[in-house]
C-alpha cells in the first residue's frame, strides 16, 4: 500500500515538473524596459573615394563625309555624265583614306575634250593671223597696243598700199611679200609639143630684155586640153598648160616676156627647140599677201616698197577701239575655254572614287550601272575611331560634370568592352523636362571599327577622386542650420555632435576633411527612432548595422536627435 502511494506521488511530480518546464519554454519572460536608447554605429575609416555621374545615350560619328562624283559648277560643260561602273567597298566595310572605293566611266567626255581643243586652236590661230605672232605666244598680246602686221615669209615688200594715218578697212591688201629668188612661168603648148614634156623636165628659158639662156624645171603639168584663142581670135585647136620654175638671176620681174624650149642633150644653146608660143612671168614661187585683219587706222608703217624683210619683221601697226575689243574678246574666250578644258581633262583622270577619310561605308545612294551627274552625292562614310555621345543630366549632377573630365563608356551590344572618352561640352542652359531641369552634354569617345551610329551607350563620368582620406557613411551625416554634422559615441557611452567639413561624396560614403578622427564611432541610427510598437533585442534589431556595429545605452538627451542625411 505504501509503495502504491509513493508511485502516485512520483507520477504527479513528473507531470507537474514537465508542465512547468513546458510553460517556461513556451511563454517568453516579461519584457524589461531599457534604461536608454540603443545606438547603431560605424567607425570613421581611412580609404579612397571616387565620385561619378552615370548617363545613357546613343553614339553618333563626330566626323563623317559624303562620297561625291567629280566635277565643278564653275564651268559650263555640265552635260558630261558618268556611269557608276563598279562599287569596290560595300556598306559596313572599313576603308582607309585614299582607298579606291568605286569606279566611273564617262562615255561622252572625250568628244567634248576634242571639241574644246579644236575651238581653242581655232581662236589662237585667228589671233596669230591677226597679230602675226605664233599661236604659242598669243598671251603676250596687249590689246591696247593694237595689231602689228608682220612679214609672213622672208622676201621683198611689194604692192605696199597704205600710208600712216589712213583708215584701213578689214580685208584690204596692205602689202605683198614675195620671195623673188624663184620665179614662176605659165606657158601653153600645142599637142605635139606637150607630148615631148613631163613633170620635172628641164627647159631652156630666154628673156626678151636681157641676153643669155637660163634653165628651169616643169613643176606642174595640166593634162586637160583647153580651147586656144579668145573672142577676137576664135580657137583653131587645143593647147595644154604647164608651170615652170627657175632661179632668179636678179632681174626677173612679174609679167616679163620669155620663151621656153627643150635644150639639146649637150646644152648647146644653138640647138634649143623653142616652143611656138611665148610666155610671161606669172609671179614668184613663194609670195604672201598681207591683209588688214580688222577695221583700223595705220598708226605706223615700218617698211617701204621693195624693202627686203625677214619672216616676223613688223610691217604696219594698226590701232583703234575695234581692234582692242576684238583682241580682248578673243583672249577672254581662249582663257574660258582652256579653263573648261582643264576641268574636263581633270574629269577624265578622275574615274576612280577614293575614300576621303578612314572610316566605315555607311550608305550608297547609287548602284552600279546608274548614271551620275557632276558633284552628285554617291554615298556616305563615317569615322568610328572618334565617336560622339549625347546625354542629359539633372541640375544636381551637372555641377559634378566638368569639360575635359575622363569618361568610361560601355555598350549593350559589346558586353565586356570599355571605351575611353572625355566630356567635350556641357550646355550652360537647361531645359525643364517633366518639371526637372535637364542639361545636355557631349562626350567624345575613342572608338573602333565595331562601333556603329545609333548604338546605345552607358557612360560613367569621373567627377573626382581622393586617396587615403577620412570616410564616414552617408547615413551618419545630418544638417543643422545648413551645416553638416555627425554624432559621435564616446567611449564612456555618452554622445556628442560635431560639425564636419565635407569633400567628395558618392552614394555610400563622404569624405570628411575636418571634424572627426580616424577610428571614432559615428552614430548611424538609434532606438529612439523606432516606432512604439517595435523594440530592440539582443537577437533581433530594426537598426542598420553589421558585425562591426556596437550597441550601448546612454541617458544623454542628445541621443534623441533625428539624423538627416546631408545628401549625396
Amino acid at each position: 500500500m505504501a509503495q502504491r502511494v509513493l508511485m502516485i506521488f512520483l507520477i504527479l511530480a513528473i507531470v507537474f515538473g514537465g508542465g512547468f518546464y513546458a510553460y517556461k519554454q513556451l511563454v517568453p519572460p516579461p519584457v524589461q524596459e531599457a534604461q536608454g536608447p540603443v545606438y547603431s554605429t560605424k567607425p570613421v575609416t581611412r580609404g579612397d573615394i571616387s565620385v561619378g555621374v552615370d548617363v545613357t545615350g546613343s553614339l553618333n560619328p563626330s566626323r563623317s563625309g559624303g562620297i561625291q562624283a567629280p566635277g565643278s559648277n564653275e564651268y559650263s560643260a555640265e552635260n558630261v555624265q558618268y556611269i557608276l561602273s563598279e562599287i569596290l567597298a560595300q556598306e559596313g566595310d572599313e576603308v582607309k583614306q585614299g582607298q579606291v572605293i568605286a569606279k566611273l566611266v564617262a562615255p561622252g567626255l572625250q568628244a567634248q575634250i576634242d571639241s574644246l581643243e579644236s575651238e581653242i586652236r581655232s581662236n589662237k590661230e585667228y589671233l596669230s593671223e591677226l597679230t602675226g605672232l605664233p599661236t604659242d605666244k598669243v598671251y603676250e598680246i596687249k590689246p591696247g597696243s593694237g595689231i602689228t602686221l608682220r612679214a609672213p615669209i622672208d622676201g621683198r615688200v611689194t604692192e605696199l598700199s597704205i600710208k600712216e594715218g589712213t583708215e584701213v578697212p578689214q580685208g584690204q591688201i596692205v602689202a605683198k611679200i614675195v620671195d623673188d629668188s624663184t620665179y614662176r612661168i605659165k606657158a601653153k603648148l600645142y599637142p605635139n609639143e606637150f607630148e615631148q614634156v613631163k613633170k620635172g623636165q628641164k627647159l631652156a628659158i630666154r628673156f626678151t630684155v636681157f641676153d643669155g639662156i637660163y634653165y628651169g624645171y616643169i613643176t606642174e603639168v595640166n593634162p586637160n586640153p583647153i580651147p586656144d584663142g579668145d573672142d577676137q581670135n576664135p580657137a583653131r585647136g587645143f593647147v595644154y598648160w604647164i608651170t615652170v620654175e627657175g632661179k632668179n638671176p636678179g632681174l626677173v620681174r612679174a609679167n616679163l616676156e620669155a620663151w621656153l624650149g627643150i635644150p639639146s642633150p649637150d646644152n648647146d644653146e644653138t640647138k634649143v627647140r623653142w616652143f611656138a608660143n611665148n610666155a610671161t612671168v606669172d609671179g614668184f614661187a613663194k609670195e604672201e599677201k598681207v591683209l588688214a585683219t580688222a577695221e583700223a587706222i595705220a598708226s605706223t608703217v615700218y617698211v617701204r616698197q621693195m624693202d627686203l624683210v625677214k619672216k616676223g619683221d613688223p610691217l604696219v601697226l594698226l590701232s583703234g577701239s575695234d581692234i582692242e575689243d576684238t583682241i580682248q574678246e578673243k583672249l577672254d574666250k581662249i582663257r574660258d575655254k582652256e579653263k573648261e578644258l582643264a576641268n574636263l581633262l581633270a574629269r577624265a583622270g578622275q574615274t576612280e572614287i577614293r575614300a576621303s577619310m578612314d572610316g566605315i561605308i555607311a550608305h550608297w545612294e547609287k548602284q552600279a550601272g546608274e548614271t551620275v551627274g557632276p558633284r552628285e552625292w554617291l554615298g556616305y562614310i563615317f569615322n568610328t575611331s572618334d565617336m560622339e555621345m549625347w546625354a542629359q543630366v539633372d541640375d544636381v549632377d551637372v555641377l559634378l560634370v566638368k569639360q575635359g573630365a575622363p569618361v568610361k563608356v560601355t555598350l549593350d551590344a559589346l558586353p565586356g568592352e570599355t571605351f575611353d572618352g572625355e566630356v567635350s561640352q556641357v550646355e550652360t542652359m537647361g531645359k525643364a523636362e517633366n518639371g526637372i531641369p535637364q542639361f545636355g552634354l557631349y562626350i567624345r569617345v575613342k572608338g573602333g571599327p565595331k562601333l556603329r551610329p545609333g548604338m546605345q551607350a552607358h557612360a560613367h563620368i569621373d567627377a573626382g577622386s581622393a586617396k587615403n582620406v577620412l570616410l564616414v557613411p552617408l547615413e551618419a551625416i545630418f544638417e543643422e542650420d545648413n551645416t553638416p554634422k555627425v554624432e559621435i559615441l564616446n567611449k564612456d557611452g555618452t554622445t556628442k555632435v560635431v560639425t564636419v567639413k565635407l569633400g567628395l561624396m558618392n552614394d555610400k560614403v563622404a569624405e570628411v576633411q575636418s571634424g572627426v578622427d580616424e577610428g571614432e564611432l559615428v552614430i548611424t541610427g538609434s532606438s529612439a527612432d523606432v516606432l512604439p510598437s517595435q523594440h530592440i533585442g539582443s537577437k533581433d534589431t530594426l537598426l542598420p548595422g553589421n558585425k562591426e556595429e556596437t550597441t550601448n545605452n546612454d541617458k544623454s538627451s542628445d541621443s534623441n536627435k533625428n539624423k538627416a542625411p546631408a545628401g549625396k
